[in-house]
């Protein structure tokens, strides 16, 4: 049924819980997870600045695949770098460009405080992505 999977991680508390969802999901239908991290930026005082948690945005995605490397799955990396407020567009393009038949997310993250006036990240993925969404909480 889901042969491919991809795991939409920004580094917050609800995101890091998807991984043990993510491995068992995976484990139970035999998927390749792809495990994608958004990373928006923007201009700010002529600087281009990343938005997001502190550190490496490549370093985490490769945490988490090496847990999924650990539990006997096939997984791998990818980082996209797109403007502010572009993060749910990215998510599901990425989950189409990777085949994928569930994107597995959070169901908060970083910017869940803007979705009081915006909508958050995982409510315009649910709206625009082409196959099931598995929020976790």
């Amino acid at each position: 049924m889901f042969e491919k999977i991809l795991l939409a991680v920004d580094g917050s508390a609800h995101s890091s819980k998807t991984v043990t969802v993510a491995v068992d999901l995976a484990t139970r239908y035999g998927a390749e997870v792809t495990v994608l991290h958004v990373r928006e930026h923007e201009k700010f005082e002529g600087s281009d600045v990343d938005l997001g948690p502190a550190g490496s945005a490549m370093s985490m995605v490769d945490g988490v695949v090496a847990t999924l490397t650990q539990a006997g799955l096939t997984a791998r990396a990818e980082v996209r770098r797109v403007p502010a407020g572009r993060a749910p567009q990215e998510i599901v393009a990425a989950a189409k460009d990777a085949g994928a038949g569930l994107i597995v997310m959070g169901a908060r993250g970083w910017t869940e405080w803007k979705s009081l006036l915006v909508g958050g990240v995982a409510n315009k993925v649910i709206t625009h992505a082409e196959c099931p969404v598995l929020l976790v909480r």
